[in-house]
């Protein structure tokens, strides 16, 4: 069972794909993208922390995230998977040095992981698309890259929801 869960900030996406991961009976993994690099984001990485509990597993994986998968993958256990967050990952992918071909070809890769993960996969991201068009390139880009993962992993995933102000939307 694959799961995509999009919201904007602060929306409850988390807390719902947290709830999703509880509900599935299994041993859980968080796979988490962030890295903490100011004060405020060590904060927002701690209350997530101290919201998860503490028997489940915790990756950080600011960057080789289709690698994480596949490994997790290889293990051949009964697990959920929690992914959070693609767009802080894909984030740090726009932000470093990767040519437009590094950048697709990244994504590729996780779309392909993503597609031969055998398990419960949730995987979390902000939905980024839904006002004006970015005046900065660098911005657009990010948007215009988001938008097209969010299209081949729901087109991936069993199950897409849609979180604003805590409650979720079933989309598919």
């Amino acid at each position: 069972m694959k799961t995509l869960v999009l919201g904007g900030v602060k929306s409850g996406k988390s807390r719902y794909s947290e709830m999703l991961a509880r509900q599935s009976g299994l041993p859980v993994t968080v796979i988490a993208t962030a890295q903490a690099l100011d004060e405020e984001m060590k904060a927002r990485i701690a209350r997530h922390k101290a919201d998860r509990p503490a028997e489940w597993s915790v990756l950080e994986v600011p960057a080789k995230l289709s690698e994480a998968l596949h490994t997790l993958n290889a293990q051949n256990e009964p697990k959920c998977v929690i992914v959070d967050c693609l767009t802080l990952w894909l984030t740090q992918l726009c932000c470093s040095d990767a040519s437009a071909d590094e950048l697709e070809g990244q994504q590729a890769q996780l779309v392909n992981a993503v597609q031969a993960f055998n398990g419960t996969l949730i995987l979390v991201s902000n939905e980024t698309n839904m006002g004006v068009t970015p005046m900065g390139e660098l911005s657009r880009v990010f948007c215009d890259q988001t938008g097209l993962l969010h299209q081949a992993l729901a087109t991936l995933c069993d199950d897409v929801f849609l979180v604003v102000a805590g409650l979720p939307q079933k989309l598919k």
